[in-house]
């Protein structure tokens, strides 16, 4: 199978896993990238069957619309029963890395108000210890040079992401070399440095379950 094949997978194992449990005043969290955009599309004619649709970047809201599918304000909904999104790389433990896509700040605040968090991505992803991909820092704009001194003393080697403004009219800089044997402890530290607005880590709240697309179908996993 290929990798666009698997991504259908997994996008269409997410919408088994959550049809049973719509309702019509259901909204639904919906992240950012290429498996996300494949689950919008999916959802799309079962649009009637529930309310609506926060979004973690203009991109996705953009999509949804595009489907009929009404996008809410977080802050005009409290929680939602579930965020579907992709992920860069992911553990054992669903810890993951988030954010090649530079929407992980909008991505974390979502999650964070999921009651179940479903992660849908290819095999590929799939790793023993998280910091092969490199790890996404949005920073404050002034402080991107004090940032970078900070995550050099960490061990990382940051790299700004020339070009790119976040949908927070912020920058970002990617961790290369960077691997990561305690996520948690990780996600508290660089959060930490002044300046940081969020980092890439999705492991104080990690995704609750894991739809992964392998060759043999797609496998369906909690937490280790």
């Amino acid at each position: 199978m290929t990798q666009d094949e698997l991504k259908d997978a997994v996008a269409a194992a997410a919408i088994d896993e959550i049809r049973p449990r719509l309702e019509r005043d259901s909204v639904l969290g919906i992240g950012t990238g290429s498996t996300a955009n494949r689950f919008i599309d999916r959802l799309a004619p079962l649009r009637d069957d529930f309310r609506g649709a926060v979004a973690s970047s203009e991109a996705s809201a953009e999509r949804l619309r595009g489907h009929g599918i009404e996008v809410f304000e977080l802050n005009s909904v409290g929680t939602v029963p579930f965020y579907i999104d992709g992920a860069d790389e992911v553990n054992a433990h669903l810890h993951l890395i988030k954010g090649g896509g530079g929407a992980l700040t909008r991505e974390k605040i979502v999650a964070a108000c999921a009651e179940r968090f479903i992660c849908i991505v290819d095999a590929s992803k799939r790793v023993e210890r998280l910091g092969e991909f490199p790890l996404p820092v949005e920073v404050i704009p002034m402080a991107r040079s004090y940032v970078a001194r900070e995550l050099v003393r960490l061990g990382a080697d940051p790299v700004y992401r020339e070009g790119v403004v976040t949908d927070n009219g912020n920058q970002i800089l990617d961790c290369y070399d960077f691997p990561i044997d305690d996520p948690l402890t990780m996600e508290a530290r660089l959060n930490a440095i002044v300046g940081v607005v969020t980092n890439g880590l999705f492991a104080a709240r990690g995704a609750d379950v894991l739809l992964l697309g392998t060759e043999q179908g797609v496998e369906r996993t909690t937490p280790a």
